[in-house]
């Protein structure tokens, strides 16, 4: 799971990056506002550790561009800053942020809260199944069920139903569904990305069940949460 951390001391980027890669968690970072909107769609992350004060673009600006963009509306937000008052609070959760930690902050508190987050997010985190509307996949025997019908699927349309699931509810663009299943080393068509979520869907909806991945025009596609 990736973390994009949005800072611009350099010292507290470390400090965040040396206690996140210790939990297992994949880093990026940005230095300013512009820079983060960029790593954004980048870098794909799964959360933003996003500072109030920033250069160019402030935190708050930019939580709200997110919860306004339909590809990113989802992405949790944690927002760190020196700004303690409640009316920063306040302000902060109302233009869409998932939590808020003021600083000085111990490293423990920042990891139960992105755990917090992540388990609002996604109750499934951590188990060894996936479940999203009727259908459910079992990580470990690698069986994947839609009510009573066990659905038979290859090694990728797999991954790719797990990747979709452990994001439901947000849009992925065919980008993000390349680098997330087939991995940012590997050349791949997006056109393949297309080929797979046909089959996907035939899988799925064999027996004329409402088809669970949406296509959103000129984005990507949706796994719905109903």
């Amino acid at each position: 799971m990736k973390i994009l951390v949005v800072e611009d001391e350099p010292a507290m980027v470390e400090l965040l990056r040396y206690n996140l890669e210790s939990e297992g968690f994949d880093v990026a970072s940005a230095h300013d506002g512009d820079e983060a909107m960029l790593a954004i769609e980048e870098e794909q992350p799964d959360m933003l550790l996003l500072d109030w004060m920033l250069p160019k673009v402030s935190g708050i600006e930019i939580c709200r561009r997110l919860r306004r963009d339909q590809k990113h509306s989802n992405l949790p937000v944690i927002m760190i800053t020196a700004r303690g008052e409640e009316a920063d609070r306040v302000r902060g959760l109302d233009v869409g942020a998932d939590d808020y930690v003021s600083k000085p902050f111990s490293p423990a508190e920042l990891m139960a809260r992105i755990r917090a987050v992540l388990r609002r997010r996604n109750p499934d985190a951590g188990s060894e199944t996936l479940s999203v509307s009727d259908v459910v996949v079992d990580l470990v025997a690698y069986k994947v069920k839609r009510g009573d019908r066990e659905i038979r699927l290859g090694p990728t349309e797999f991954k790719l139903l797990r990747y979709f699931m452990e994001r439901a509810g947000r849009v992925l663009t065919r980008e993000q569904l390349l680098d997330g299943v087939w991995g940012q080393n590997v050349y791949v068509e997006d056109r393949t990305v297309d080929v797979h979520i046909r089959r996907l869907r035939k899988a799925l909806n064999e027996k004329g069940e409402p088809d669970l991945v949406r296509t959103v025009r000129a984005v990507g596609y949706c796994f719905e949460k109903a």
